[in-house]
This record gives C-alpha cells, sequence and structure tokens, in this order.
C-alpha cells in the first residue's frame, strides 16, 4: 500500500500496530484492534490490561467486528486501482469440542492429526490457548513419552524425516504452543515427573531439531519449578545442557541453555555439577570467539556463578585462556559484562590467590586491566571491585610497571 497516494481511514487502523486491520476485535472495554495484533498482546507477552484504556481485559470477550470488516472490505474494493487487495474473511477461531473430537479421532493416523493440530494452531495465538485448554497437553506429552522411552526410538533414525515421527513432531508443537503457566506446570509434574528426564534423553540422543526443541522447553518448564526440584536434578540434565551449549546446534538452544544453566546453578550443589560436565572450559573456549553482547553478558554471568565454588575457580585456572579471556572482555563489551568480568577475578582474588596466580595476573594483563578501569567509565560496580582487588594484594603488584604512579599512593605499605 503506498500511503503517499491514498490516505488510510484512521479508524481502519489497530491502535496497537497501526497497520489496516483484518479482522476486527471489540474487546470488553470497548476498543477495536486486529486479532492477530491483541492477541499477541494478551497471549505472546503476558499483559492482562487494554492498550489503551489500561483497564483489566476480560479474554472471553473478544468480539468480532463485522461491521468495521464489511467497511474494511468494501474500502478495498473501492480502491483495487491502487494496488490494494481485498482482505479475505478469516476464519472462525477453533472451539474445545473440535480439539476434542481431532484428540480421540481414532480413525486418523497419528502424524496426521498432529499436523491438523498445528495447522490450526499457526492461525492464531487464540487457538493455540483453545488446543492447550482442550487437553492437548497431556496427549503431547503421553507421544513424547511413549515414543522416546521405547528402545528403537533413536534407532535406524536414517531414512526418517522429522515431521513423520510422532515423537518430534509432538515436541516441537508443545513448544510452538507456548504454553501458560498452568501448561507448563502439567508437563512438570506430568507422569511422576517422567518428563524431565524424558527431555534429558532427547538432548542426548535426538535429532538437531529435537534436541533444540527439548532445550527450549526445559527453559520454559523449569522457569515454573520450585528451588527444591531444581536442587534436586540429575547430573546428566546438565551434562546435556552443556552439550548443547559446546555443539552450538542453534542460536536459540544455546540461548535456552545458557539461561537454564544461570537458573539451576543458583543452587551450589548444581554448580559443582555443571563444572564436573566440563562447564567452565566450554564457556571459555565459547568466549574466546563471541562477539554477540548477550551471549557474552550470560556466559559471564554463568561462569561467575561457576567460580563462586572452588571447582569452578580451579577450572578457570588450569585453562591456558581462562582469566586472559575474562580480562579480555572488560571494557569491550557492557556495563554489565565489565561487572560480571570483575566479579569472576575478585572470587579468584579472595579464594585462589596463590604466588603464582599472583603473578600470572600481571603477566596475562589483568592488572593492568584493572587499572584502566579505575581510569575511564565502566560503571561505578566494576571500579569498587576492580579498587578491592588491586588493593587486596598491592604488595605483590606494587612494582608493576602498568599500575599507574598516582594510584600507588593509595597501597598500604
Amino acid at each position: 500500500m503506498d500511503q503517499d497516494q491514498i490516505e488510510v481511514p484512521p479508524f481502519f487502523l489497530c491502535p496497537i500496530s497501526l497497520e489496516i486491520m483484518k479482522d476486527p476485535i471489540t474487546v470488553s472495554t470497548g476498543i477495536t484492534y486486529d486479532r492477530h495484533s491483541i492477541e499477541r498482546w494478551l497471549f505472546s507477552a503476558n499483559n492482562t490490561t487494554c492498550p489503551v484504556t489500561k483497564q483489566p481485559l476480560s479474554l472471553s470477550q473478544l468480539t468480532p467486528n463485522h461491521t468495521l470488516r464489511r467497511l474494511i472490505q468494501s474500502w478495498c474494493t473501492l480502491n483495487a486501482s491502487h494496488g490494494i487487495q481485498r482482505i479475505p474473511t478469516p476464519k472462525p477461531p477453533v472451539s474445545n469440542s473440535q480439539i476434542s473430537k481431532l484428540l480421540n479421532d481414532a480413525s486418523k493416523p497419528l502424524i496426521q492429526r498432529l499436523q491438523s493440530l498445528r495447522s490450526i494452531a499457526s492461525d492464531s495465538d487464540a487457538n493455540k490457548r483453545t488446543i492447550e485448554s482442550a487437553g492437548a497437553v497431556d496427549f503431547l506429552a503421553s507421544i513424547v513419552l511413549s515414543h522416546t522411552t521405547t528402545s528403537s526410538s533413536f534407532d535406524d533414525m536414517d531414512g526418517f524425516d522429522l515431521k513423520t515421527r510422532p515423537a518430534d513432531e509432538a515436541l516441537s508443537l508443545l513448544h510452538t504452543l507456548h504454553l501458560s503457566e498452568s501448561g507448563l506446570n502439567t508437563l512438570l509434574t506430568f507422569k511422576h515427573g517422567d518428563f524431565i528426564p524424558c527431555l534429558t534423553t532427547i538432548m542426548q540422543r535426538g535429532f538437531y531439531e529435537s534436541r533444540a526443541y527439548a532445550v527450549l522447553l526445559l527453559k520454559s518448564i523449569l522457569g515454573v519449578a520450585d528451588s527444591t526440584l531444581l536442587s534436586n536434578l540429575k547430573t546428566e540434565m546438565l551434562v546435556e545442557l552443556v552439550q548443547i551449549l559446546k555443539d552450538q546446534i542453534s542460536p536459540q538452544a544455546s540461548k535456552a541453555a545458557l539461561k537454564t544453566l544461570i537458573q539451576i546453578c543458583a543452587c551450589g550443589r548444581n554448580r559443582i555439577r555443571a563444572v564436573e560436565a566440563g562447564g567452565v572450559s566450554v564457556l571459555i573456549e565459547l568466549l574466546l570467539d563471541c562477539k554477540e553482547r548477550k551471549g557474552c553478558e550470560m556466559m559471564l554471568v554463568l561462569l561467575e556463578l561457576l567460580c563462586g565454588c572452588a571447582e569452578g575457580r580451579a577450572e578457570v585456572l588450569s585453562h591456558g585462556a581462562g582469566m586472559a579471556i575474562v580480562s579480555k572482555k572488560i571494557l569491550r563489551v557492557s556495563t554489565m559484562a565489565n561487572d560480571r568480568a570483575v566479579r569472576i577475578l575478585l572470587s579468584i582474588a579472595k579464594f585462589s590467590a596463590t604466588p603464582s596466580v599472583l603473578q600470572e595476573m600481571m603477566q596475562v594483563g589483568v592488572v593492568a586491566k584493572l587499572c584502566l578501569v579505575l581510569q575511564v567509565e565502566s560503571g561505578n560496580k566494576a571500579k569498587d571491585k576492580a579498587r578491592e582487588i588491586l588493593k587486596m594484594h598491592a604488595r605483590a603488584w606494587r612494582n608493576s610497571p602498568c599500575i599507574p604512579i598516582h594510584l600507588l599512593s593509595s597501597y598500604p605499605n
């Protein structure tokens, strides 16, 4: 549409996106939105108020505005000579009874029912919520669990397409539905908690696509888990999360693995397990090549957590590029990265500072970088911690040529 040639009536535009409405919906507050825009606002962004009035929004009262839709279609027809295409009549939302009938229709092959569910889910966010509320979560989880736990599930995979494997299709659908907290809790408690070990198996032995969906779904499920469950996770899960990071099967899977490890490593026991799974060395290797800001920040956050245990600090020190890469990221990524990197160095300086470690910190440029942090805009938190490190080991470093003379006067004798 060429806005310079033709003016769109303002009441044809969605208040959220300012794009012409294709399926006008009037909500309980009296405002009309495009169905896709308001559903995305309510379901994907988890909002509960009207974007315009800020009043509470009733999710059950999304009423089609047929009069406005007919006006928009008439306007499109009148302006067809300007290249305006007529908006097709929208599909009505699916009902719970339709979904229930599809789930229980044993006359159709399982893969066909799954593909029908995918097609319905792709039409709208409202359809996704209807699919969830009609009992599809249990249905899909049962498929994933039954097909994954059979001995032949991962054998002879050559020649199989992802979409012809029910477990992979069901797993993909569970991710696509963007489940509510209630749906995620269903998976968390499904078959006495058997679903999470099932995801671990998929991360270990599944296709690349399925491994990615497994870690993305695991991140969401653990997001609603309590601290007791997080502290009692199996070591195998941490091993597979670290392996997902190492394999770099997709940017989304890597970020999901990082976020999940950050969450579960808040528990001290899990930090040791993540270190034993090779987490520290994998993070250091990834940091060597990482140039993306958010990725670097998350890696440094996780590395700081792992350095909260002696095993983690020992792994950093045993890696030839450990302290050097942490120091290198200071002043090159963001203020948050500065803070996290200096925290890692502070942990080492406090609890692992042998004479050889202090000498290495001077040789690989850590001391010089800490001094630079004090002199440039790097964030107050990073400055305070850098100053603490330098004062902590003043005697060991006071003869270092990298330390500015004007800072030496603040060092104790």
